[in-house]
């Protein structure tokens, strides 16, 4: 059963930092997450039908190619699943990504080496008082806006498929 996360309160969201755009009423709840890093767009959608975009990804350091092992900065590519929430991460709210899946563990293993992990898509740092962080940035996560890692984290529950495409 998908469960969506609530809306933050106004008053948590000001005490926070964050920002207090509304999520209109008249969104559905996301059934799948479309990344395409090249473009740097995520894409909510709802009944086979886009209904939201977000544009100006953040990527990890090395935004070419798939994740293959822990340290690479890479941001994976493949379908995955967005498995739980952590409103209390270094970032504005993180949805977390079910990366490494079994054909990236045996990637890995077969060379050697670990496929790394904790792959989320977040807001930015906590520490940064306002704005984004100049270009690519993460160690392998997917980086929007604090604004739009709210309302992303409004309408896509636990459970919802993902998928990362070059």
């Amino acid at each position: 059963m998908m469960r969506l996360r609530p809306f933050l309160p106004l008053g948590f969201l000001l005490l926070a930092g964050g920002s207090a755009q509304a999520v209109p009423d008249n969104l559905p709840a996301a059934d799948f997450v479309v990344v395409e890093k090249g473009a740097r767009r995520l894409t909510l959608f709802a009944d086979g039908r886009p209904y939201r975009v977000y544009e100006g990804l953040q990527l990890g350091d090395e935004p070419v190619g798939p994740k293959r092992f822990e340290g690479d900065e890479r941001t994976p590519e493949g379908r995955y699943t967005i498995d739980y929430g952590n409103d209390r991460s270094a970032y504005r709210l993180s949805l977390h990504i079910s990366y490494p899946g079994p054909a990236d563990v045996a990637f890995a293993k077969a060379h050697g080496r670990s496929p790394g992990g904790l792959i989320f898509l977040h807001g930015q740092p906590n520490a940064l008082p306002m704005g984004r962080v100049p270009g690519d940035w993460t160690d392998g996560c997917i980086a929007v806006s604090n604004a739009e890692i709210e309302e992303i984290w409004s309408l896509v529950g636990d459970g919802t498929p993902i998928e990362i495409r070059p």
